[in-house]
């Protein structure tokens, strides 16, 4: 079937409906932002955050191995660069290592995933799985949860730089390089998912992978909250 722009039009409403499912809206996150979390529930969550962090690479990895479209390809290989760097001390995980610094943690015990607890580390693996195992474009559509960060990024750096002063500030670079890298990627995304969910079980697949990706986020901040909750 070929869509008409009205069909397009409504399969991105559908897609950014889902922003209403996204886990800015989990009680722990509303706590992080209003400035409520104490030092020791800020290192638990970017400890745990950091299994999530390193497992994108192998996420988009296996996007690229399942996709067919060179031209796709060629633009998606910017994400695994982004998080893993052309060099030592480059790339999104070596600036959460940064981050985790910041926040009083050694990179050993950030690196070694000593304070991963089991429904992170379980949430973490059925993402990772799923861009594995299900079809290319549906594994595009879950990164879509991008569409969302632009503005949950810049409320976290504002937040943290006013609310949690005990946090070297240059240990937020991760967040400021996302406010630009995010739009570029949801952006590329949402272009390859409005181009190849043509019919309406595709376009289907693709909203319940991007509510499959709101889930595992939010099932990474329910654990979390609760392994933190008396810290």
């Amino acid at each position: 079937m070929t869509m008409t722009a009205t069909g397009t039009e409504e399969f991105v409403a559908a897609l950014r409906a889902q922003g209403l499912r996204y886990h800015d809206q989990h009680p722990f996150h509303r706590a992080m932002n209003a400035g409520a979390l104490t030092p020791g529930q800020i290192r638990g969550w970017v400890a745990n955050r950091f299994c999530y962090q390193a497992s994108i690479p192998r996420k988009d990895a296996a996007i690229l191995a399942n996709c067919p479209d060179r031209e796709v390809r060629r633009r998606w290989i910017r994400r695994i660069l982004d998080h893993d760097g052309t060099a030592d001390g480059e790339g999104g995980i070596d600036a959460w290592l940064r981050l985790a610094e910041a926040v009083g943690l050694t990179r050993a015990e950030v690196e070694d995933e000593r304070h991963v607890v089991p429904g992170v580390r379980f949430a973490v693996d059925a993402y990772v799985t799923f861009a594995r195992t299900r079809p290319w474009v549906e594994a595009v559509a879950s990164s879509l949860t991008e569409l969302f960060a632009p503005d949950l990024m810049a409320e976290r750096l504002a937040a943290f730089e006013r609310d949690y002063p005990w946090i070297d500030p240059a240990g937020l670079a991760y967040f400021r390089a996302r406010l630009t890298q995010a739009p570029r990627d949801a952006e590329h995304a949402l272009e390859v998912v409005t181009r190849h969910c043509r019919t309406p079980d595709e376009q289907a697949g693709a909203v319940a992978a991007l509510s499959f990706k709101c889930d595992v986020l939010w099932s990474m901040l329910d654990a979390i909250d609760h392994a933190y909750a008396a810290d």
